[in-house]
């Protein structure tokens, strides 16, 4: 089996941008390098890091007196 060579990719860029339109690429770029990244931390088993954490804010009642 042959390895894809420069024209291969090409086609296969040009026919990405004429199905999703070239707005719509990076966001599913980010997703699928997201995507990645979230596997690979699977795989380790690791924690996920309090920086990468989403922090939701804690909403506090406030009642009149």
């Amino acid at each position: 089996m042959e390895t894809l060579g420069m024209p291969e990719l090409l086609v296969i860029l040009g026919v990405a941008v004429l199905l999703f339109g070239g707005k719509k690429i990076p966001e599913l770029a980010k997703g699928l390098g997201e995507g990645i990244r979230n596997f690979k931390t699977a795989l380790k088993g690791d924690p996920e890091k309090p920086e990468t954490a989403e922090v939701v804010p804690e909403v506090v009642k406030v009642e009149k007196v």
